[in-house]
């Protein structure tokens, strides 16, 4: 079993999976979207998450609209 954790933001893997503080599994490339892609290049550099490079996941905007959308059936 290999364990690895990110020093800039606090992610944990487990056996190359994430997983977020929940407990639940994540997916490499949205917490790229979430986070590593707004670090800025002196923290970026020592970013341990293995998509910090690649595009796509869901990002802030992503959820923003999932959640209006959730929000509009209730007519809020």
């Amino acid at each position: 079993m290999t364990n690895r954790i990110c020093s800039i933001c606090g992610a944990k893997w487990i056996d190359n999976q994430l997983y977020w503080s929940t407990g639940k599994p994540g997916k490499d490339v949205d917490l790229n979207a979430l986070v590593c892609r707004n670090l800025p290049s002196e923290k970026a550099e020592r970013c341990v998450n293995p998509a910090k490079d690649q595009e796509g996941g869901i990002g802030w905007e992503e959820r923003m609209k999932v959640i209006n959308a959730a929000l509009s059936e209730f007519n809020l």
